[in-house]
C-alpha cells in the first residue's frame, strides 16, 4: 500500500472500518474529495485527500500513518536539540523520536524508518560518521536526509561532512533548523 497513490471506496472503507456505502456518502456530499472514472460511477480518492479527510475528522490514519507523517530521528545524547526544536513541528504532520547513543540509533533506524536524521556531534565524531556512513551505504536508507549539529570548527575537521545534506553550528536558530528539516523532508517525499 505504501506506493499506492489513489484509493477506491472499498479500500477506504477497509482503512476506516466502515461500510463502502458510508464512503460513497462522504464522497457524494463533497466531504471526501476525489474524482469519478470517466464513463463510470466508480470513485477514486488521491492519497493526500484521504489523509487530509482523516486528519480533519480526527480519525486514525492506521496504515497510512507512514505515508502521512514526516519522521525525524534526533541523535542527541543530552536531549537539548530535541527540546529546542520539538515545539517547531506540528504533531499532526511530523513525528519526532530521539536516540542518545549509536546503538539506540541503529535500533530506531530499523523500526522508525525516518525521513531525516539530525545528529548532534556530541554523540562523538566517530559515532556520528559511522551512523551517517551506514545510512549512505544501504540502498533503503541512502536518501535519508542527514543534518549535523556542530559545536565548533574543530569538530568539522573530525568528520566527513560530505555525508551530510546540511550542517548547523551552535548556537543555531531552532526555527531555522526546523524549517530546513521540513523543507528537505518535503522535497524527499515528493520524489
Amino acid at each position: 500500500m505504501e506506493s499506492q497513490t489513489v484509493f477506491t471506496t472499498g479500500q477506504i472503507a477497509k482503512i476506516c472500518n466502515v461500510a463502502p456505502r458510508t464512503v460513497s456518502k462522504w464522497f457524494d456530499s463533497g466531504r471526501l474529495r476525489g474524482y469519478r472514472i470517466p464513463g463510470s460511477k466508480d470513485r477514486r480518492v488521491p492519497r493526500e485527500n484521504l489523509i487530509q479527510f482523516l486528519k480533519e475528522h480526527g480519525m486514525p490514519l492506521g496504515e497510512l500513518e507512514d505515508m502521512a507523517m514526516g519522521k525525524v530521528l534526533i541523535v542527541d545524547p543530552s536531549g537539548s536539540v530535541l527540546s529546542q526544536i520539538s515545539g517547531e513541528f506540528d504533531k499532526n504532520y511530523y513525528r519526532l523520536e530521539s536516540a542518545g547513543t549509536a546503538f539506540e540509533t541503529g535500533t530506531l533506524l530499523h523500526s522508525f524508518h525516518p525521513d531525516c536524521v539530525v545528529i548532534d556531534l556530541a554523540v562523538g565524531p566517530k559515532s556520528a560518521e559511522e551512523i551517517a556512513r551506514g545510512l549512505r551505504q544501504h540502498q533503503a536508507t541512502a536518501d535519508v536526509v542527514l543534518i549535523a549539529i556542530l559545536d565548533n570548527a574543530d569538530q568539522a575537521k573530525m568528520v566527513d561532512l560530505t555525508l551530510f545534506n546540511e550542517t548547523f553550528r551552535r548556537p543555531y536558530d531552532a526555527a531555522l533548523l526546523a524549517e530546513r528539516v521540513r523543507s528537505l523532508v518535503q522535497r524527499k517525499r515528493s520524489r
